[in-house]
């Protein structure tokens, strides 16, 4: 309920603009802090979804689950701007979450922060299965992804920039895994071309994103995180520069003649 009343908030102030990225989440700590259980991971996930879904549809709710109190009729405000407000679902490799997507007709977001992008394909294809079984149509099923990344003038500036922020966050986030440290080597890695990370001079970008969509089968959205690297300000500002004027017209423009497989609808909001 607060989620969606943040968010309607948010719309309001922004004429429009918000969106919401709902998914399970790769870190469990918050359970204990919520005096939640982390046998119930999949119903409580699948509850509140369910709860969120129909505060969208209702102003007036009347619901019931096992993990909270019913709604009886209450009224839900503020709404938002747009109706309905736009609802992702975020998904990690787990099949059956593709599929929940796909049979509830809601476009599909992946975050893919690692590995191969091309290895979500069979993953994607069957959220697009599900959901054509499910009655909904191919304008309902979008793809988006979500990367980490950064642009700057040059290649190597922007490896040598990213690479040392980066490191640090996966590192930390690997000592209380028990992951190895993120090496240079690895980092290198995901530079490649079939690589997850989008980390280079606006060409280098834009070849990439033109490449995982092909991979994809079609995709409408690219969300581009840099934060992970807790970069300067005026490198992110400069980053978000050429974002909007170089690496999106050159997704446009390839995309306009020809040379590259179709991005759906939403391709101007890749940067």
């Amino acid at each position: 309920m607060r989620v969606f009343q943040e968010f309607a908030t948010l719309d309001l102030l922004s004429n429009g603009r918000a969106e919401i990225v709902a998914g399970r989440g790769s870190f469990i700590e918050a359970f204990p802090l919520f005096g939640l259980e982390l046998e119930d991971y999949d119903s409580l996930f699948a509850e509140k979804l369910d709860l969120l879904l129909k505060i969208r549809e209702n102003t007036h709710v009347h619901w019931s689950g096992k993990h909270r109190a019913a709604l009886t009729g209450q009224g839900i405000y503020p709404r938002p701007l747009q109706n309905p407000l736009p609802i992702w679902l975020g998904v990690g490799g787990t099949p059956g979450s593709f599929i929940r997507a796909g049979m509830l007709g809601l476009p599909l977001m992946v975050a893919i922060i690692g590995g191969e992008p091309h290895r979500f394909r069979p993953l994607i294809d069957r959220y697009r299965e599900a959901g054509f079984r499910s009655g909904h149509s191919p304008d309902q099923l979008k793809v988006g992804i979500h990367s980490l990344g950064y642009v700057a003038d040059s290649s190597t500036t922007a490896e040598d920039e990213f690479f040392p922020g980066y490191a640090q966050s996966f590192t930390e986030i690997g000592r209380e895994r028990g992951w190895p440290p993120m090496t240079r080597a690895h980092f290198d890695a995901q530079l490649g071309p079939t690589g997850a990370l989008l980390v280079g001079d606006p060409e280098t970008v834009s070849e990439k994103i033109l490449r995982v969509n092909e991979s994809l089968g079609g995709i409408s959205r690219i969300t581009f995180q840099m934060s992970v690297a807790a970069l300067p300000h005026a490198k992110m500002l400069r980053a978000i520069e050429l974002l909007g004027t170089r690496v999106a017209p050159l997704v446009r423009t390839a995309l306009a003649s020809g040379t590259a497989a179709p991005l759906l609808a939403n391709s101007h909001r890749a940067a």
